[in-house]
């Protein structure tokens, strides 16, 4: 099932958005601004992100911003403002599409599945190590058939780790593939991921390992 975050100040916007893709089997998360939105997606998966422009504390174009910085999903701006160059800002914002208020909640449901569709076909990827599966569609992790529950950076660093066995990746490149090139935080956030994926991973399969490349960064390597 596919996790769709809805962003607007105005809860009968949610509440109208939200009943339409409930209506179509999507299980729908809301926020109030900016700020909550991204709080959320620091700890959940989510498959696409449906947002205004004018919201309190962080408005839909920092938002916007942020998520392309930092995330590869699937981005639906809904605003009041329809003139050109606002589309424009937009569009080089990141947001994938654009309704303009007042919207037919079908086109919505509409532009939603075509968005979701448009992002599976680029970045539908599994990666599979031993006898650990890292499906990025989903967001799953299993080990021999059981599943793992990750948070959302590990699950990334992970994913990354897994897509290309035996590469060294540097601290700085895993930065900013996954955090983002406007992250602000120490490289040694990379090193405490590494230390948790590691505890938890030792205890389930010997098949993989991340391993240190000193003065250099990480490598996954497959064994056995």
């Amino acid at each position: 099932m596919a996790y769709i975050l809805v962003v607007d100040d105005d809860p009968n916007i949610r509440e109208l958005i939200s009943l339409y893709l409930r209506n179509e089997a999507y299980d729908v998360k809301e926020a109030r601004d900016g700020k909550e939105a991204l709080d959320y997606l620091l700890m959940h998966p989510v498959a696409l992100v449906i947002f205004d422009i004018m919201m309190p504390r962080m408005d839909g174009w920092e938002l916007c911003r942020q998520i392309r910085s930092a995330y590869e999903i699937p981005l639906l701006m809904i605003t009041a403002k329809g003139e050109p160059e606002q589309k424009m800002k937009g569009f080089q914002l990141g947001t994938d599409d654009y309704l303009v208020k007042p919207f037919d909640p079908m086109e919505l449901v509409m532009r939603v599945k075509a968005l979701l569709k448009r992002y599976r076909i680029s970045t539908s990827r599994l990666a599979l190590i031993g006898d650990v599966t890292v499906d990025r569609n989903t967001y799953e992790v299993k080990v021999n058939g059981e599943q793992v529950t990750l948070p959302l950076k590990e699950f990334e660093l992970l994913f990354k780790l897994a897509s290309y066995p035996g590469q060294i990746f540097t601290r700085g490149q895993l930065i900013e593939q996954i955090w983002g090139m406007d992250y602000e935080g120490d490289e040694r956030t990379v090193d405490v991921h590494i230390k948790r994926l590691r505890e938890k991973f030792e205890v389930l399969t010997d098949k993989m390992a991340i391993i240190t490349i000193r003065g250099l960064g990480y490598r996954l390597e497959v064994r056995g």
